[in-house]
């Protein structure tokens, strides 16, 4: 039994092809660091302005040869409903008392982001203290940080986001 299956696991494919994939080229620049008297190349530094157009450019590039090439699985629809369905349940985050007031971060599963949630008291109703997931149409400014005063009048909350992000 157990040769039929190993026989079975190495047996030819019925899809049995390879891809030939063509990596868009990459320009190098004559870039050199010197750190205490050790020369450093660097030859894809401009790379680093990610708000360039010429790195967009790229990374553009870059997409089309990674989705055309993760188009052809054929059972990356079945991955993706597995991992839906895996994730697909609500999270709570750990409360915390700001003044007078609770808060708590929920996802209802299949949101990009928690959204934090304020109580008056433990037996009332939470309202929408703040949702990220209405930050951008394009889910690419998130909440990095919030802070409440001790007494909870006060919030400071940092965001972060992506080139092109419309904020509403």
């Amino acid at each position: 039994m157990v040769s039929a299956l190993l026989f079975a696991c190495n047996s030819p494919k019925e899809s049995n092809h390879t891809m030939n994939i063509q990596y868009p080229t990459t320009k190098k620049v004559a870039l050199v660091d010197t750190f205490f008297t050790t020369e450093v190349p660097d030859p894809y530094r401009w790379l680093e302005d990610d708000r360039s157009a010429e790195t967009e450019a790229w990374v553009a590039d870059e997409n089309k040869v990674t989705e055309a090439y993760l188009s052809n699985i054929p059972f990356r629809e079945d991955i993706k409903k597995d991992l839906t369905d895996l994730w697909n349940y609500e999270k709570y985050g750990t409360p915390m008392k700001k003044g007078d007031h609770y808060f708590f971060f929920k996802n209802n599963g299949l949101q990009n982001q928690s959204v934090l949630y304020k109580l008056d008291k433990l037996d009332s109703e939470p309202e929408v203290f703040l949702d990220p997931n209405k930050f951008s149409e394009d889910g690419t400014v998130a909440l990095a940080n919030i802070s409440f005063t001790h007494d909870g009048s006060l919030h400071d909350l940092r965001v972060w986001g992506l080139t092109g992000a419309k904020c509403s």
